[in-house]
């Protein structure tokens, strides 16, 4: 398994986590940072882990609202949780990961349907994810100004 495939299978499984515990994810993380300390069978939390962990946390709200308007037909919390949390890694790094091409985005996020969720979770993360991938441009434009406020 590549490096970048192994460390957002972790950053999904923190988010995961996280959002059944009803935590943080700067808390999760932390946690299994501490763990990878002190347990030699719990790997490292690598650096693109941290850093799509990280990422997320700072537009938590806004790729929540963004999952909220384009899952037509689905609230978020009505969203199978694995699912959610899938969602919710793809979209981050969609808008705001330059590093990886948004198709592999997409492609490791249905990948991440297949291994952990339901039948029909794939088809439904694809087009939700490629309906974000439409309009990143325009969901770029609209955060400029708000990151740019001091």
């Amino acid at each position: 398994m590549a490096a970048r495939n192994k460390a957002r299978k972790r950053a999904f499984q923190i988010l995961f986590e996280a959002d059944q515990r009803g935590s943080t994810v700067q808390t999760v993380l932390a946690d299994w940072i501490r763990l990878a300390r002190t347990d030699d069978r719990q790997p490292p939390v690598s650096e693109y882990t941290m850093q799509l962990v990280e990422g997320y946390a700072q537009h938590i709200d806004r790729i929540d609202e963004l999952i909220a308007t384009y899952a037509v037909g689905w609230t978020l919390d009505r969203m199978p949780v694995v699912d959610r949390n899938i969602l919710r890694l793809g979209a981050y790094e969609l808008v705001w990961e330059d590093a990886t091409p948004d198709a592999v985005v997409i492609d490791e996020a249905v990948q991440l349907a297949k291994e952990f969720s339901t039948d029909d979770s794939p088809a439904f993360v694809n087009g939700l994810l490629g309906r974000i991938k439409e309009l990143k441009p325009s969901l770029r434009r609209e955060q400029e100004p708000r990151e740019h406020q001091g």
